[in-house]
């Protein structure tokens, strides 16, 4: 690699400040910031392109940004902070592009109950977020005898009535996608990755893994066009799963055409204080102790509060049973991350209805990140204007103080302190 800058060969490691020597670290922060953010809105548009959904706007600015990462083409810190902002912009169109194929594939979201057992017979555990390849997997095991189950953030799967019209989609095993290296090994049939979050796998279940789709590892069969017909022969080779009853019944599916289907009972719920605040506490799951504050959180709820949740990031707390108000669930499952698409809208749904804009709303966003599409979906909520945001548990490294204190003072985003100390804040709030 070739700094133009600074005319010297970097060995293959880009400049201390990715081609631009160093002279400006916020730029840099930037850049990086940019970079991430056109990662987690390739993997939207990917999803959506293998349905048969593409927008030419979206592939545009695909281009527009990664071309303005380059050497010598933008150092300018406020251009680079109006391309984070057309990021977040862009990938709200992606969201939604992903959500309406989803939709018009594979049927409306409705919430269901999921099986976290096994029953008799041989298995195929599927990681990843791709619905496209579970979908052409459950049709090429119809009738074989293999039983599906889905892993992480594939649990969404179960929601929508096109997939969960195979019987053979029998549950979802697991937690979150750092738990694969235990989970896989003690798994005894055969496993498909289909898109990022995937771990180079062990040698005791490398055998038996497959992937599809943008998923590639190392010593793993890649399968091409949707042929599962090896992996299915895998499957029936392996031992047979024995049934076994899950610890947990867990509850997934509500999209925004559920919740808002509700909005009259949630308007009447709010304008009476029986229901104080909503959360939205959602995002990235990660290894590590310090993410036992998510589930400490939602536990602590008040039981007048409403908890909305999406993306793996729920593992850390959606087995826990926080009762309902009249009859509304409070903690309700909206999906994968990119569904963080149905959460927008209905906070835009009940800031109309109540004649108030988001950030008026007794709505309080409590986030976890940790990957690219995380960063594309921040971006995405300080673009469309919303404030005072918590976010942990670090905020990302390569924000730089001057980056962090714009945050703050334009955003009001606050770094994850204690349960205690953040909820009695939010709850003192107006």
């Amino acid at each position: 690699m070739f700094c133009n800058q600074c005319q010297q060969t970097l060995g293959g490691v880009a400049c201390t400040s990715v081609g631009i020597c160093g002279k400006d670290k916020d730029v840099q922060a930037l850049q990086e910031n940019l970079v991430y953010s056109l990662k987690g809105i390739s993997a939207y548009a990917y999803h959506a392109r293998e349905l048969g959904y593409t927008d030419p706007e979206i592939d545009a600015f695909l281009a527009e940004g990664l071309y303005s990462t380059l050497t010598n083409v933008n150092f300018d810190m406020d251009s680079l902070f109006s391309l984070s902002m057309k990021a977040g912009m862009v990938n709200l169109k992606a969201m939604d592009l992903l959500k309406r194929a989803h939709r018009e594939t594979f049927g409306e979201m409705s919430p269901a109950r999921v099986e976290t057992g096994t029953v008799e017979g041989p298995g195929i555990l599927v990681t990843g977020h791709d619905l496209k390849a579970l979908f052409e997997l459950l049709k090429q095991t119809q009738g074989t005898g293999v039983n599906v189950y889905t892993h992480s953030e594939m649990l969404p799967a179960h929601a929508y009535p096109v997939l969960r019209a195979f019987p053979h989609l029998r549950g979802n095993l697991g937690k979150s996608w750092f738990d694969q290296r235990t989970l896989f090994a003690e798994f005894p049939g055969a496993i498909l990755g289909t898109s990022n979050c995937v771990l180079v796998p062990r040698d005791e279940y490398k055998d038996r893994f497959f992937t599809v789709g943008i998923a590639y590892l190392p010593g793993v069969r890649h399968i091409e066009g949707y042929d599962f017909s090896e992996l299915i022969e895998k499957a029936k080779s392996l031992p047979h799963l024995k049934a076994h009853k899950g610890e947990t019944i867990l509850t997934t599916g509500f999209s925004d055409s559920v919740i808002l289907s509700l909005k009259d009972k949630l308007l009447s719920l709010l304008k009476e204080g029986k229901i104080r605040r909503i959360f939205l506490v959602g995002g990235c799951d990660a290894p590590g102790q310090v993410r036992q504050y998510y589930r400490d959180f939602v536990a602590r709820t008040p039981s007048d509060t409403i908890v909305l949740t999406l993306a793996c990031g729920k593992f850390r707390f959606n087995d826990l049973d926080l009762g309902e108000i009249d009859g509304i669930p409070r903690l309700l499952d909206m999906g994968q991350c990119n569904d963080a698409i149905s959460a927008i809208n209905v906070a835009k749904a009940l800031s109309e209805a109540l004649g108030c804009s988001v950030n008026d709303l007794p709505l309080t966003l409590v986030l976890s990140w940790m990957e690219q599409k995380a960063v594309a979906i921040l971006m995405t909520l300080l673009a469309l204007g919303i404030k005072g945001i918590y976010l942990g548990p670090t905020l990302p490294a390569w924000l730089t103080p001057t980056l962090i204190e714009k945050l703050k003072a334009t955003a009001g985003i606050r770094l994850t302190t204690t349960v205690d100390k953040d909820m009695a804040e939010i709850l003192a709030a107006k």
